[in-house]
């Protein structure tokens, strides 16, 4: 991966990476690259490959379901600051929901091989990226959990 001068810093600002030890954090920027969005391009679709994880530096990207014959079910609605993608991080690596930008989006990607091979070579940044992640993957499962509950309806008590 082409190593863009600069992402150490941006890492480094991002809230997900706050208060990581700056080793951890420059092994991630070497796996890291800028990418951009157009609003309705598909950052991901559910069921491919999830080969990488984003940072969102400026824009709107809505998580969402596809539901056949209907308009997709919008999980989460994510923006500057985010972070999106977790299914790098489970086998068999598949992406879960749709990642549609709603606008103009810059984000910052992270290549998941990269990223798991040092993992691999070190289990402390492996056991310090899975504390990181463990709330965003709970976070997201509750929202798509609600949508459904919104959609059709509560539970019989």
């Amino acid at each position: 991966m082409v190593h863009i001068e600069g992402l150490e810093r941006v890492l480094q600002e991002h809230a997900f990476f706050a208060g990581m030890d700056d080793g951890y954090r420059d092994l991630v920027a070497g796996c890291a690259a800028n990418e951009v969005f157009h609003a309705g391009t598909y950052v991901y679709r559910e069921g491919d490959p999830a080969d990488k994880f984003y940072l969102i530096r400026h824009g709107q990207v809505a998580l969402e379901v596809y539901v056949p014959g209907k308009s997709p079910i919008i999980v989460e609605t994510l923006k500057s600051d985010d972070l999106m993608g977790w299914s790098w991080l489970v086998p068999p690596f598949r992406a879960s929901f749709d990642a549609r930008a709603l606008e103009l989006s810059r984000l910052v990607s992270i290549d998941a091989a990269c990223l798991r091979g040092k993992m691999d070579q070190d289990s402390s940044l492996g056991y310090e990226l899975h504390k990181r992640f463990a709330p965003i993957v709970a976070a997201r499962l509750a929202a798509a959990r609600r949508q459904l509950i919104d959609l059709y309806g509560h539970p019989e008590e």
